[in-house]
């Protein structure tokens, strides 16, 4: 097993160029089951752990996929299987994104129930009411979601989402893209990821309108075809790497970037006292030598997201002040707190609150990562601790993170990965 040790009191500073979007690749990558013709050529895929999770998903369904140099190059000609296993869907709950697109292309899907990461409540009822409108009978039995289009092919429909959900937003684009008539999803989810997933399925062919808002109107197609596509960044990568410079003293230039897609994150950032600058495709971040509690209320887009959530409170550990974050998307997704506080933080839990007392001076240990950006949360304190930090299990971060060692020591960090034995 793998482990970071990170000694801190190192600044980051110098420039980077933003990673792929893990989050806008995933269902990008299940919506190629849509088309049985031609490969696609997906560029600036980022080199994670649950991207090769879901080729091997691929693979077991039918599909050839060849990854090279962040381009990926997909086959779905000879994918017939609709069956997405146990074995797979358990280690990354955004296998359920192959359900649209096997029930919209074959009319029947196969679906284990999906694992992933271990933090709250995260229902699969959405997709699979948005399924029964658009005419699939659902069952679930031994673990499995099977699904049937009742008349052989889906049927467009109206969907109107009780709650935001980017997952149910995704799935149902996918299968009302090939569904017969017209379909309308209201309260839909409108984070860059969604609207990038609209745009690669109009590049394949799909008839959508509203791009870019919670109101999507879907003209199913008979067909469509194979494409050439460059994903967008990672704005939840960038955002950490801005969060490193701001914690260390330090300044960074993003390169790659859409700042609209994070003028949330930028806001907080800019209140917190740090100096932003913006261009057409750059951030660049300059600390001012002092941070100021700022508070934070993760909710859907164009708010500030849940998955910087636990950056921002590593970050809000060095401020001056007091700083509430709340969590209004994942109430629970607080189990990086008891990490924190055993590296020196004073943070205190009210419910889906977190009241964080700083600044408090941090002092190396080891800490145990729990999930994705829990993991990146204590590799931003570490850099900012006393003496050497061990942030174990870090194949959580390997899920969400190309390289992020590599990538921060090219800043300035001194990060060494290790392997270790657990009950060594």
């Amino acid at each position: 097993m793998d482990k970071l040790v990170i000694t801190g009191g190192k600044r980051i500073e110098g420039e980077i160029t933003a990673a792929g979007s893990k989050n806008s690749s995933l269902p990008i990558i299940a919506a190629t089951l849509l088309s049985g013709s031609g490969t696609f050529r997906l560029h600036r895929i980022p080199d994670l752990k649950d991207i090769a999770t879901f080729r091997q998903l691929l693979g077991h369904l039918g599909a050839e996929t060849a990854f090279e140099d962040n381009t990926l190059t997909v086959s779905t000609a000879r994918v017939e299987s609709v069956l997405a296993p146990y074995e797979l869907v358990k280690k990354m709950r955004a296998s359920i994104y192959v359900l649209g697109p096997l029930l919209a292309r074959f009319g029947h899907a196969r679906v284990s129930l999906p694992g992933g990461c271990a933090f709250g409540p995260r229902p699969i009822d959405l997709h699979l009411m948005a399924m029964e409108k658009l005419g699939a009978k659902i069952t679930i039995e031994t673990g499995f979601i099977d699904a049937v289009a009742e008349h052989g092919r889906l049927r467009g429909a109206e969907i109107d989402f009780p709650v935001t959900s980017v997952g149910a937003t995704g799935n149902v684009l996918m299968a009302a893209v090939l569904a017969e008539g017209t379909t309308t999803i209201t309260n839909a989810a409108a984070e860059p990821e969604i609207e990038a997933l609209c745009q690669f399925l109009r590049a394949m062919g799909a008839e959508i309108e509203g791009v870019g808002t919670t109101t999507l109107t879907i003209r199913g197609r008979e067909s469509l075809r194979h494409v050439e596509f460059e994903n967008i960044f990672d704005r939840i990568e960038a955002g950490t790497i801005l969060a490193a410079a701001a914690i260390t003293g330090g300044s960074v230039t993003i390169r790659g970037v859409i700042a609209s897609h994070m003028e949330a994150v930028l806001r907080k950032f800019a209140e917190a006292g740090c100096r932003v600058d913006t261009t057409e495709d750059s951030v660049t971040l300059q600390s001012t030598g002092r941070l100021t509690a700022t508070s934070i209320a993760a909710e859907p887009f164009p708010a500030f997201p849940t998955d910087m959530q636990a950056q921002w409170m590593a970050l809000m550990t060095q401020a001056e002040g007091t700083s509430e974050i709340t969590d209004h998307v994942y109430h629970e997704r607080f189990n990086h707190i008891p990490e924190l506080n055993r590296l020196g933080a004073h943070i205190e839990i009210d419910g889906n609150r977190a009241l964080v007392h700083g600044p408090q001076a941090l002092s190396g240990t080891k800490v145990m990562s729990t999930d994705l950006r829990a993991s990146a949360c204590l590799v931003l304190a570490g850099l900012v601790a006393d003496g050497a930090t061990e942030v174990l299990r870090v194949y959580h971060l390997d899920r969400g993170y190309e390289r992020i060692e590599e990538r921060l020591r090219s800043l300035g960090a001194k990060i060494r990965r290790e392997k270790y034995s657990e009950f060594g």
